[in-house]
C-alpha cells in the first residue's frame, strides 16, 4: 500500500469512479470520495489527508474555494485539481492559491499517479499538455500583483467593482488626484503604458487573481 494518503472529488460520478478505481489499483490509499465542495472540506478537516484531488467545478464550493479556505486556514494538505480549462488565467488562479498540480480531465487517468509521486515529494506538476509559455506568463503576472502595494492592490479591486475615481477617493478618504496618482503608479508597475484602456482591460482580465 503506498503511503500517500488522498482524498477525492468530483460532481461526475463515472469520473470520479474510474478515479478512485484507478489509484486504489495503483496502491494509493484513498480515504474517501465527496461529490461537492463542502463534502471533501469535512473529509479533509476529518482525515488531514496529504493530497486533495479536487474537480475545479463542483457544486456548493468548487476545487479553488476548497484550495483557498485550506490555505486561509493553514491546512498541511496538498492539492491537485482536474479541470477541462487550459486558459492560463486558470493556471494563474490556481498557482495563487499555492495548488501543486494542474491536470487536464482529458489527461488525468494518464498522468495523475507522476503527478501524485511529485506533489508528495514537494514538487510541482501541470499538465503536459500546457506550454511552457503559459506558465511562465501566469507566473510574471502574479509577481507583477505582488509588487503592487496594498494601498494599490485596494484600488484594483475598486475599479475591478466599477468603482469610478471619485467613489475611490471617497471610500479611501483620500484626494482624487492621489487616487490617480496611484493609477498611475499601478499602470507603470503592470506594464501598461501606451495601452488605451490597458489598465480597466487588464482588471477585467485578471480580477480572479485579486484579493
Amino acid at each position: 500500500m503506498n503511503k500517500v494518503t488522498l482524498v477525492l472529488a468530483d460532481d461526475h460520478p463515472l469520473l470520479l469512479q474510474g478515479l478512485e478505481s484507478t489509484l486504489i489499483s495503483k496502491g494509493f490509499n484513498v480515504l474517501g470520495t465527496a461529490s461537492d465542495g463542502r463534502a471533501v472540506l469535512k473529509l479533509i478537516t476529518e482525515f488531514n489527508p496529504e493530497i486533495a484531488i479536487l474537480d475545479i467545478e463542483m457544486p456548493e464550493m468548487n476545487g479553488l474555494s476548497v484550495a483557498k479556505h485550506c490555505m486561509e486556514h493553514n491546512y498541511d494538505t496538498k492539492f491537485i485539481i482536474l479541470s477541462y480549462h487550459k486558459e492560463t488565467e486558470f493556471i494563474a488562479r490556481a498557482k495563487s492559491l499555492n495548488v501543486s498540480g494542474y491536470l487536464l480531465k482529458e489527461d488525468a487517468l494518464e498522468e495523475i499517479e507522476a503527478c501524485i509521486n511529485e506533489v508528495a515529494n514537494g514538487g510541482k506538476y501541470f499538465s503536459k499538455a500546457f506550454h511552457l509559455k503559459d506558465i511562465a506568463s501566469a507566473q510574471t503576472t502574479l509577481e507583477m500583483i505582488e509588487a503592487l502595494t496594498p494601498s494599490e492592490r485596494k484600488i484594483l479591486n475598486f475599479i475591478a467593482a466599477n468603482q469610478s475615481t471619485r467613489e475611490i477617493a471617497d471610500k479611501l478618504f483620500i484626494s482624487e488626484r492621489t487616487v490617480e496618482k496611484h493609477r498611475s503608479n499601478i499602470i507603470q508597475k503592470l506594464d501598461l503604458e501606451g495601452k488605451p484602456n490597458g489598465l480597466t482591460t487588464w482588471v477585467l482580465h485578471n480580477k480572479h487573481l485579486l484579493h
